[in-house]
């Protein structure tokens, strides 16, 4: 049986935590800044998946010997590949997409707070198709988490105002501010990145269940390179059959919009690059420092996305720190926290099972 101590935090780990959080935190704003609303969003999730096999082909290589590569494409077949990773790489096919479009119209720090919603999402999509339960303080940290996003969003006020942000600014800020509660807030921000959080949960879960089923032995830098083949393979279907349907001339995406490649430049690739980089990271700090302390490592991160909001993307039509983002940025924090270190205590009747997190299956933050 698995020692159940948590791994030594050496400065490897420190390393790869602070990478997190750095990439977590300005994950938004670079994906805002360098990726134009009107770009075919199939086209940056397709590339970003190539980026994504070729960076997991790299630790695999790094990370193994060459008699043990051999043996797991010895052992690899068509036919598992398809029943292990088709269903889950379409599901995040799907979620990256949708969490390109919250991306682009979210600020930052409302879109780290909501995409930890997908931590609800893990743990129902978890006890429906797992059995996998909860702790009560988990199940409170969930509730927590939920009302943290309530909060962000206006539904629940913050005691003292009557649900609507300070009209003592400047008419062009009141303009902002309603802005930010518009249909192209709500259709286009709000609502993708539930969305994808949910479908992180699910395909997590399933992910998680082929891979026990499979025998448990599969090399994680191999099944992120297999997600990333038949999301690949997916979107490279889905663009030829719209390529061909409408025409080399008016090439559209029914699910990004825009001619292939139209709004790319060499910049493009830096959100992509740093996102790919990212999922990667998020396997090496689980390795290394542990699922409850890659949790620390996002609380850092939302509070970094919410100074780079501030100080940084402020002077670019970003806004200002909203006190509804404070509060919910710090009850998610404390809600992180809660369910990191409280996980539900094995019973006697019951194996030992994975005390990771589902997303540190599919290789994404």
């Amino acid at each position: 049986m698995a020692s159940s101590a948590p791994p030594s935090l050496d400065g490897r780990a420190m390393s790869y935590m602070f990478l997190l959080a750095l990439q977590f935190g300005f994950q938004p704003a670079l994906t805002r800044q360098f990726t134009p609303s009107g770009i075919n969003r199939s086209t940056v999730i397709l590339v970003q998946e190539i980026m994504k096999f070729g960076f997991a082909a790299s630790m695999l290589r790094l990370s193994s010997t060459p008699d043990e590569i051999a043996k797991l494409y010895q052992r690899w077949s068509l036919g598992e590949w398809f029943q292990v990773a088709a269903v889950p790489a379409g599901l995040y096919a799907v979620q990256n997409v949708a969490a390109l479009t919250a991306y682009q119209h979210l600020d930052a720090l409302t879109f780290n707070v909501l995409n930890q919603t997908k931590t609800l999402s893990a743990a129902l999509c978890c006890y429906v198709v797992m059995g996998r339960r909860q702790s009560v303080m988990q199940v409170l940290a969930l509730l927590l988490l939920l009302v943290s996003a309530l909060i962000m969003e206006g539904v629940l006020p913050l005691p003292g105002s009557d649900g609507s942000t300070s009209t003592s600014s400047s008419s062009s800020s009141e303009d902002d501010t309603q802005s930010n509660w518009d249909t192209q807030h709500l259709t286009y921000g709000v609502f993708p990145i539930l969305l994808a959080s949910f479908i992180s949960g699910l395909a997590g879960a399933l992910s998680q269940k082929n891979l026990q089923s499979a025998g448990g032995g599969r090399n994680p830098y191999q099944f992120s390179m297999e997600l990333c083949a038949a999301s690949a393979t997916m979107l490279g279907l889905k663009l030829a059959v719209n390529s061909i349907s409408s025409g080399h001339n008016n090439s559209k995406s029914v699910i990004g919009g825009g001619s292939m490649w139209e709004g790319w430049t060499l910049a493009t690739l830096i959100p992509i690059a740093t996102n790919s980089a990212g999922g990667i990271v998020v396997g090496l700090v689980t390795k290394y420092a542990g699922s409850v302390r890659k949790g620390f490592a996002l609380i850092f991160g939302i509070l970094l996305s919410g100074l780079v909001q501030e100080f940084v993307t402020k002077e670019e039509g970003g806004g200002s720190v909203r006190p509804e983002q404070i509060v919910g940025g710090l009850i998610a924090a404390v809600s992180l926290y809660l369910h990191a270190t409280n996980p539900p205590r094995p019973s006697t009747s019951s194996s030992p099972s994975s005390s990771s997190s589902v997303d540190d299956t599919k290789k994404t933050n």
